[in-house]
């Protein structure tokens, strides 16, 4: 997806048409949450985010064996103002929600960990992760993520089909809740240490609804003639936070803006 607009805008722009990668939570809604945080300040030092599904919500096993791809390989990430490796899934931390229980998020492969430092001029670290609801299935991909680290285990995503069948035997311990956390670290425009977060909680299993709420949103304005120029773009700041507002309230979604200044 990062290599998207590098790749293909000559073609597409030949032809007078709009083609657009990543319409989706990563990066559309991420970065539109980013943008609308930090509107006039002069330097952010950190981006973090973290995706918490419902342990009830339907999942795919694609979605599953895309996940495992990366669980245990090494992943670039911007940390301390440099790149360096770290191993997916590995190492979870915890992670609080305004509306969810606090739980542990490890780190995930999207495009947002690239794209992000490069845009936004992130001095310190850009970091996304996802928080299963249910803390054994987080500490099974922990292990997993070892497994593969020592060489026991070089292909995770063929435990796609096992794992998809076996995870309603967690619904039990888990909800329909799910959510979002944008968090960010920076400077003000008035030149003071700042923070601020962004949460999105998602009732009823209603969550894997947010994904496709970005495409609907430009397939809207592409109609109106309102949309980007011609040509391939990643769906990075193509959109607006307010933008995606009637959504969340058609879903029934609740969202939540906090200062979290005295946390820096």
């Amino acid at each position: 997806m990062c290599d998207f607009p590098a790749v293909l805008q000559a073609d597409v722009a030949a032809a007078g048409r709009v083609a657009v990668s990543g319409a989706s939570t990563v990066p559309a809604l991420s970065s539109a949450v980013v943008e609308q945080l930090c509107t006039g300040w002069q330097a952010i030092d950190s981006i973090d985010l973290c995706i918490a599904p419902a342990q009830s919500a339907p999942r795919g096993e694609a979605t599953l064996a895309a996940v495992l791809g990366y669980c245990g390989a090494p992943i670039e990430v911007w940390q301390g103002g440099r790149w360096r490796a770290r191993r997916g899934w590995a190492e979870p931390e915890p992670v609080r929600f305004k509306r969810l229980a606090p739980r542990r998020g490890a780190l995930c492969d999207i495009p947002d960990l690239e794209l992000f430092p490069a845009r936004y001029r992130v001095r310190q670290r850009v970091m996304f992760r996802a928080a299963l609801e249910v803390g054994l299935a987080q500490r099974a991909f922990a292990l997993l993520a070892g497994l593969r680290a020592a060489g026991w285990l070089r292909r995770p995503e063929r435990l796609a089909p096992l794992l998809t069948r076996s995870a309603p035997m967690l619904d039990a311990l888990g909800s329909a809740l799910g959510g979002m956390v944008v968090r960010v670290r920076g400077i003000d425009g008035a030149g003071r240490a700042a923070g601020r977060a962004w949460h999105v909680a998602a009732d009823h299993d209603h969550g894997p609804e947010i994904p496709c709420m970005a495409a609907i949103l430009l397939a809207r304005r592409l109609a109106r003639g309102d949309g980007p120029a011609p040509g391939a773009h990643t769906a990075t700041g193509l959109l607006p936070l307010a933008d995606f507002a009637p959504e969340f309230e058609r879903w029934g979604m609740v969202t939540d803006i906090e200062d979290e200044a005295d946390a820096v």
